[in-house]
């Protein structure tokens, strides 16, 4: 049976995840090719579209797009996948595997193509948010200057007649005046 190490790469978060597939659950990768895209929910990511960008073999060889089937072959090539020259024009024999996957494929490597719609609110609700909570606090500032100060409180009872005991638990107006007269 199939066993594949399914490598995420998110381009957007710059993120991967590893995802490790093995008996029923690797049969729907076999026989894709690199570039197709595939349904996340295949690799236990439902929601997302992913494109099949490489992989490599059991021994270690790389897939390469150019080279057509699900073979492993011996090329001469100039640059891509599984060379890199050091001098211009520099070309080499290399051993690679073709671009379809097969039961020899034990790596895979997929990137995200589109991620679920989510619900997100348009920017003019945010801003309207903040608005909002401006005017609220506005208000709450206009309401907190109409109301009186506690000094302001003393001292209308105090004028109306009925002052408020002092602070530090000493007489009131009243009691003062009617033990000095008295």
């Amino acid at each position: 049976m199939a066993k594949f190490k399914i490598i995420v790469s998110d381009p957007e978060e710059s993120k991967s995840k590893v995802v490790e597939l093995d008996g029923s659950r690797a049969v729907p990768l076999i026989g894709k090719r690199l570039g197709e895209t595939i349904d996340g929910s295949v690799v236990g990511m439902s929601g997302l579209k992913l494109q099949v960008t490489g992989g490599s073999d059991k021994d270690g060889f790389p897939m390469r797009p150019s080279i057509h089937g699900g073979v492993r072959v011996s090329v001469m090539i100039s640059k891509g996948v599984g060379f890199h020259p050091k001098r211009e024009g520099e070309r080499q024999r290399k051993t690679l595997r073709g671009d379809v996957i097969t039961e020899e494929i034990i790596q895979v490597n997929m990137k995200v193509l589109e991620k679920p719609k989510k619900a997100e609110k348009p920017k003019r609700e945010k801003k309207a948010k903040a608005k909002v909570k401006a005017e609220a606090a506005v208000e709450r500032k206009e309401e907190a200057e109409s109301q009186p100060k506690p000094e302001e409180a003393q001292a209308t009872q105090a004028e109306q007649g009925t002052a408020a005991p002092a602070e530090h638990g000493g007489e009131s107006s009243e009691e003062a005046a009617s033990a000095a007269g008295g």
